[in-house]
This record gives structure tokens, sequence and C-alpha cells, in this order.
């Protein structure tokens, strides 16, 4: 405890100067304004931990940033204050932490990552009319149910399907076509299977010979039936859909029982993207395609925000950047909004033209709550290195392929 003491002439003197100071600048005194809360909710214990730690790292970053440079400026500079869920790997925990969520006074929630969690989120927050950004989960079912609420920053699995057999296509071609057959091994959840089942069609149409399809759960603890399974068939090309620990394990398998199909051309893949499976298993990453979300290499603020990431001894993993653009895209629709009122923002996000994120996308533009300004991007593990190589405007590498030895 700090003893009181009589007050001097000079300290009466510096404390008369300070007051005048203050009265000159009447800004420095006025209340500061009440925090606007934004849900973050994220699956950070459970299978999809890596992911949703992730993604809270990349609103935490958009937050931080936001605050520093001043708030809300329409809401007299007030600060976002993160209300975190933890939807711990499952849409029921996911729908009661948006009722805890609810229950402290968010305007807005953003994240959900996997596809069962934010159709269950999504429509729990419907009925508050809390608007709704999904960060990752791409089942086209999410913005298919005439829900006012829901927005979802990145593409769906049609649109990313479609653009990555459009590119597998121009791949073959360029290549004098060596593929010819292909299995599909896909996680036998909402978003495995349903887009299993888009490229089963397409590339069926397209002259391609579908082998086999296989389904495998999340989690799976071993690959070496659906590896054994690859080598009978023999395909040219396999064509994984899964979350980040059940592709690592079917890469190594793959690696360690010398399987070498002419590519391995993955749609969505939680690891083909993923520096950690770089930096960890280099050997087995080596070529590796993949069609998914990543930020745009182009911008400089990309660079930095990586760089921020790094240093916290952290990878660069696409749930960073999506989630900061997503948490950014929110709070600019509040502050058009300029108020803490949910339908309010909800009508700010329907009409945004947000252009201040780092993904490769153009302005946003919402129909039917998807933003179809989105798209995705062919990525190649190439010397320890995650390359672009479509499309050509982002390109930053030729693709290897077939992969030979």
């Amino acid at each position: 405890m700090t003893a009181w003491t009589e007050p001097t002439r000079r300290s009466l003197l510096a404390t008369g100067a300070a007051g005048a100071a203050l009265l000159a600048a009447p800004g420095l005194v006025r209340a500061q304004a009440p925090a606007v809360k934004l849900g973050i909710l994220q699956p950070v214990t459970g299978a999809l931990a890596q992911d949703g730690e992730y993604g809270r790292i990349g609103a935490q970053l958009a937050i931080d940033e936001i605050n520093k440079s001043g708030g809300i400026r329409s809401l007299g500079g007030a600060m976002i204050e993160m209300v975190f869920g933890d939807a711990r790997s499952s849409p029921e925990a996911g729908s009661q932490e948006v009722e805890k969520m609810h229950a402290e006074g968010v305007s807005a929630i953003v994240g959900g990552f996997a596809s069962p969690i934010c159709l269950a989120a999504s429509q729990a927050a419907s009925r508050y009319d809390i608007a709704y950004a999904v960060d990752v989960g791409v089942s086209d079912q999410i913005v298919s149910r005439g829900l006012k609420n829901t927005f979802r920053f990145g593409p769906g699995f049609g649109t990313v399907t479609r653009t990555a057999i459009e590119n597998l296509v121009k791949l073959n071609d360029a290549a004098g076509k060596p593929a010819k057959t292909v299995v599909l091994v896909h996680e036998d959840g909402l978003f495995g299977s349903g887009l299993a089942k888009l490229m089963n069609d397409r590339l069926s149409a397209l002259g391609f010979q579908i082998l086999e399809t296989i389904a495998h759960p999340t989690p799976a603890r071993d690959m070496s039936n659906v590896a054994l399974r690859i080598r009978a068939l023999n395909p040219d090309l396999v064509i994984p859909s899964s979350y980040y620990g059940e592709f690592v394990l079917l890469a190594r398998t793959l690696q360690q029982q010398r399987i070498r199909p002419k590519g391995i051309y993955a749609v969505l893949n939680g690891a083909a993207s993923n520096f950690r499976f770089v930096r960890e298993f280099p050997d087995a990453a080596n070529n590796v395609m993949d069609c998914n979300h990543w930020a745009d290499p182009r911008k400089p603020k990309t660079a930095e925000l990586r760089k921020q990431v790094e240093a916290m001894g952290r990878f660069w993993l696409y749930n960073v950047p999506l989630n900061y653009s997503s948490v950014r895209l929110v709070a600019d629709a509040i502050d058009r909004a300029g108020s803490r009122d949910r339908v309010k923002i909800i009508e700010a996000m329907s009409s945004s033209t947000f252009t201040d994120h780092i993904m490769p996308y153009g302005p946003t533009k919402f129909e039917n709550g998807q933003n179809v300004n989105a798209a995705p991007v062919n990525t190649q593990v190439q010397g320890g290195d995650i390359k672009v190589i479509f499309p050509d405007a982002f390109a930053d590498a030729k693709p290897v392929f077939p992969v030979t030895g």
C-alpha cells in the first residue's frame, strides 16, 4: 500500500498543468465506447484442434490490428472483444457455444472450420439473427438453406471441384495425357463424401476411369489397407480429400511402401497445403499437389502476416489468412452498419464489397450468402516450399507432372 503524503507546491503545479492539457483535449477524457463483442468459434480440442487453433490465431491477429488502428470508428472507436467458443470438433458443441455467445451479447460470429460445425452453428445463430461468417466449411449445403444470417467468404466445394478439374485437365493435356486412371480417397463425412461424388461424376464424363472410390473415417488410426488397395489398383492418379491427420498418414504410408502414382492431386486436403506437413515429412510431401484455399502471394500484407505467424513459432496454414480476412470483413460490415444491432449488421454484410483482405479474390459479392468472387488456387510442394501452380496470374512455379522416380 502507498502512504498518502502532503502535496507539495511543485506537484500541485504539475497536476494543474496536466488538468489544463486534458481540458484542451476533450477527446482524451471522453469515456471509451463499449466494446463490440465478436464470437470466434473454432474446434480447439478433438480431432480438428490444429485447424481450430490456427483459425483462432488468424482471428486474434485481425482483432489486434483493428483495435490498434482505432477500433470501429463509426462506433466511437469501440474495441472488438473476442468471445471465444471451443466447438470441440463436433456440431453439437458448436451449437452449444453459439447459445453461450448469444447470452453474452455478441454482434456477429466468425468461424466453425468444418462443414458440419458450420451447418449446425449458423443454424443456431439464425434463431437470434446473428450474422455468421463461415471461414472454411466448404459444403454447398451451408449456403443453400435460405438462411439470411449466413455468409461464406471462401469458395464452396462446388467451385473448388470445378476449378480443380479444369486445372487437372490443363495439367494432363500439357504433359501429353499420361493420367487415365484415378482412385479417389475421401473422409466419409459431409465434406469428403460430397466432394467425391462431384469428382466421380465429372471426371468420368471427361474420360478418366475411376478405378475405385475409397472412404475412410475421421479420425483414422491406420491407412495400410487403403495403401494396399491403391497398390493393387495401380492408378495413374490418387485424388485424396481428407483432414490433416488422415492425409499425412496416407502420404507417409504410400511413401514407406514405395507406392508411386504419377501424381497425388489433392482437393481441399488438410495437409497438402500445410507447412507443418512439408517441414515434418518432406519426402512424403514432395510434389504433392492440392487445390485449396491460399493467401494471395502478391499482396505485401500476406508476407507481413506470415512473418508475424512464423515469429510466434507457428506454421503458415491457410486457416490464418482465411480467419484474418473473415474478421476484417465482419468488422467492415459493423463499421458500415454503425451499430451493434444484429439485423443491421446482416444487412451490411449482404451488401458488402469488401476488398481489404489477403485472399486471391476480388471485392466480396454475396449471392444467397456465398461470396461469388471467392476462388481456390492450385499448389504443389516443391523442394521444401509450397508453390502456386494455377492460375497463371498467381503462379510462382511450373507444375511437376508426371512425377517420376
